[in-house]
């Protein structure tokens, strides 16, 4: 397998695909090649939009790749799109591969729907914020499969995750490629496992496309690095043992509002059957985020710089929360998550950030990437809590039929109060980031790159 031969291939795309163009190819290229792929309806979203499944190969083992687990992230639906077609057109790819693959482009497409505002372009850290869209962590499609653990029990997947249960369940895919991508920093991956052969073999593909690597402070505290930008698969358990240790006497399962991941569903019965990988990329990128040099601040104090911007921006979003609440009078999706969002961000979880930042080693210089992560890099995460609450005031006076004047006027009043923050993060963020937007085209490159080797991998793995 030349996978630099096929990653010649992959179009220089513009753009990212709507829903409806995903739907509209996924159905053409079953009809096109009728005798290599089949499309299966294999649930429908809680809109009752249908969610397809492509199936093709006939290889020894099975595998599971689905888009948009996310739905602000659509790199993985175009890295599927081509690599359908590839598959479709490659036959010694699919023998070599050996895989019979169930490719899932987007997994929410309610949700996905709900970012087309930005998917055309112009591609800014502006206006991807003002048209973002997450949903609450227990409707998020990666993040509502079912989990026991300790004092957490979630059992509430939505039919979006149920969709890929089934295909998990009955199935048993050996590789799970769940395709997620970050906003802005650099590359970075989650696996179940690997070795430094491949490690060294990752870390070709963005080098390839000049894309630095993200070496900052890590997603979240409790990841476990088994190589300078490439961690452990964590689910909701890293999670709770993390809030159980540095949050003493609080039951992790209160400041836990959602289920686990794919990864920690497909092997719950305590042994690895599957094999998972997540490659996260930026839409933009800074070059201080691979500067590992050091930084004129500890880390421990570029982190409590981080915990206490992250309460001075919840201390100016709350009262507009609270006025906006009792005008609530639809299934706001935009609220929803802002509420999850406030929930997350609660005094638990930064007391516990804040008691992390104590550990001995944090004592020593951030590097520039920490620096940079902790006091921008979480500014450009903050700032969509606003963009948020401003598209929830948008949706409410579109669909709310009861409200009367007075209430609009209010909506009204607290969209533009929410707009006015939003700006003016906005505009900082805009001076201080010195960013660029990735060519498309690089982006899928890479999560292709570093899908083909690890299912090259787990496939080798499972033939010991």
């Amino acid at each position: 397998m030349d996978i630099l031969q096929i990653l010649d291939r992959v179009p220089d795309y513009k753009a990212f695909l709507t829903v409806e163009e995903m739907d509209r190819n996924t159905l053409e290229l079953a009809r096109r090649y009728p005798d290599i792929v089949r499309v299966e309806e294999i649930g429908r979203s809680r809109w009752n939009h249908p969610i397809y499944c492509l199936i093709i190969g006939e290889g020894s083992q099975n595998a599971l790749l689905y888009g948009c687990p996310h739905p602000n992230e659509p790199i993985g639906a175009m890295m599927l799109e081509f690599f359908s077609e590839e598959l479709c057109r490659n036959a010694e790819l699919r023998r070599e591969l050996d895989y019979t693959f169930y490719i899932v482009k987007s997994s929410d497409p309610d949700g996905t729907s709900l970012n087309e505002g930005w998917f055309k372009g112009p591609f800014t850290v502006s206006h991807y914020q003002r048209n973002f869209f997450r949903p609450a962590f227990a409707q998020q499609v990666e993040w509502s499969f079912p989990i026991d653990y300790k004092t957490l029990h979630f059992h509430r997947p939505i039919p979006e995750t149920q969709a890929l249960m089934q295909i998990i369940d009955t199935k048993k895919p050996t590789f799970i490629y769940s395709l997620h991508n970050a906003g802005f920093g650099g590359c970075y991956w989650y696996l179940t496992e690997g070795d430094e052969a491949l490690y060294k073999k990752l870390y070709e593909a963005p080098a390839r496309e000049k894309i630095p690597l993200s070496l900052g402070e890590p997603e979240t505290p409790y990841c476990e690095e088994l190589y300078p930008g490439i961690y452990k698969m964590m689910g909701v358990i890293s999670h709770y043992d993390y809030l159980e240790k540095f949050n003493p006497g609080v039951d992790p399962a209160t400041l836990l509002t959602s289920g686990t991941s794919s990864d920690e569903y497909a092997n719950r019965d305590g042994h690895i059957s599957a094999r998972a990988l997540v490659n996260e990329m930026p839409y933009f990128y800074d070059p201080r985020i691979e500067d590992t040099s050091p930084s004129d601040m500890s880390r421990r104090e570029a982190i409590l710089i981080n915990c206490d911007q992250t309460e001075a921006d919840f201390a100016a979003l709350t009262p507009i929360y609270e006025r906006v609440k009792p005008l609530i009078r639809t299934w706001n999706p935009f609220f929803i998550s802002l509420e999850d969002r406030m929930a997350t961000n609660n005094a638990g979880n930064l007391a516990a950030k804040r008691q992390w930042a104590m550990n001995p080693e944090f004592e020593q210089p951030a590097t520039v990437a920490q620096k940079f992560e902790n006091l921008y890099g979480s500014g450009f995460y903050r700032n969509l809590n606003f963009a948020v609450l401003r598209r929830a005031c948008s949706y409410e006076l579109e669909h709310a039929q009861d409200l009367t004047q007075q209430e609009r006027d209010a909506l009204r009043r607290c969209e533009e109060d929410t707009a006015e923050l939003m700006e003016k993060n906005l505009r900082y963020l805009e001076e201080n980031l010195h960013y660029e937007a990735v060519p498309i085209r690089k982006l899928v490159r890479i999560q292709m790159a570093s899908g083909l080797l690890y299912a090259r991998y787990v496939h080798e793995k499972n033939e010991r």
